[in-house]
């Protein structure tokens, strides 16, 4: 008798061996395309901010010591006055009206150093045209009547006497809160402005025979300075006292008409 010899068992199927993943990899032309994307957007959104938000400057003079010091940088918003307008107290940024500044005698600077700090100043880390501009606080704005000073040595803004000893530096033993006299009022779409140190400031009071009569026009404004950034320990946001303002009168439209 044959005996059939079984045909042998099949192994059972087994789990199927797992894929291999392999890394993708990213060519450096990508990367670098990426990179650029990356800096033309900060830079865009940079450009974006300084035109139409904050820009950044330093100080370059004492005028407007204790408030400000010598290289402060400081932020100046450029939105909100568009909205609502300047008040007498703001501590505001702007172009030199014609005359106010002395001509520039620095040196020319290597091309490499200016295109380091105009691109800095795009991210707002450098603020190359601070010496074009001017910063004070303002004292009257269209229509106000600002005479200084009464028997005190308070200047009179409409007729009502202010108390600037919360932010005016005086020397010593001074204390009439102008050197000099004057009497004025403010035309439609300018300001007067001075300087915190008062006696080391050269500001409206000392531009009259400018062809802005020491007024400076509100389309010359950059903005309204709100924080200092640097030094650290100077970190904070500048006060604009508007209460020492709170008991002035609107001025009275041209003409004495209500």
């Amino acid at each position: 008798m044959t005996t059939e010899k079984s045909a042998p068992a099949e192994p059972a199927p087994g789990p199927e061996p797992a894929a291999t993943i392999q890394p993708r990899r990213r060519g450096w032309l990508v990367f670098v395309r990426d990179v650029v994307v990356i800096i033309l957007i900060a830079v865009l959104v940079s450009l974006v901010v300084k035109t139409f938000l904050v820009r950044s400057f330093y100080i370059p003079s004492g005028s407007m010591e204790d408030t400000l010091h010598v290289k402060d940088r400081i932020l100046v918003d450029e939105i909100t006055p568009r909205f609502g307008g300047y008040e007498r107290g703001d501590i505001v940024v702007f172009q030199d009206p014609g005359g106010w500044l002395p001509p520039s005698t620095a040196p020319a600077r290597p091309p490499i150093v200016e295109g380091v700090e105009w691109v800095l100043s795009l991210v707002g880390l450098a603020a190359p045209d601070s010496d074009d501009h001017l910063v004070k606080r303002i004292i009257g704005v269209p229509g106000d009547h600002v005479v200084c000073c009464n028997a005190i040595g308070q200047i009179t803004v409409n007729d009502v006497p202010i108390d600037e000893s919360a932010y005016l530096k005086l020397p010593a033993g001074e204390t009439a809160a102008s050197g000099d006299p004057f009497d004025v009022t403010v035309p439609e779409g300018s300001l007067w402005v001075l300087g915190d140190n008062r006696y080391r400031s050269k500001d409206s009071r000392y531009n009259t025979d400018q062809p802005g009569k020491g007024f400076v026009p509100i389309d010359n404004l950059v903005g309204r300075a709100f924080l200092v950034t640097w030094p650290f320990d100077r970190f904070g946001l500048l006060d604009f006292h508007h209460d020492v303002f709170a008991g002035v009168p609107d001025a009275e439209p041209e003409g004495g008409g209500k």
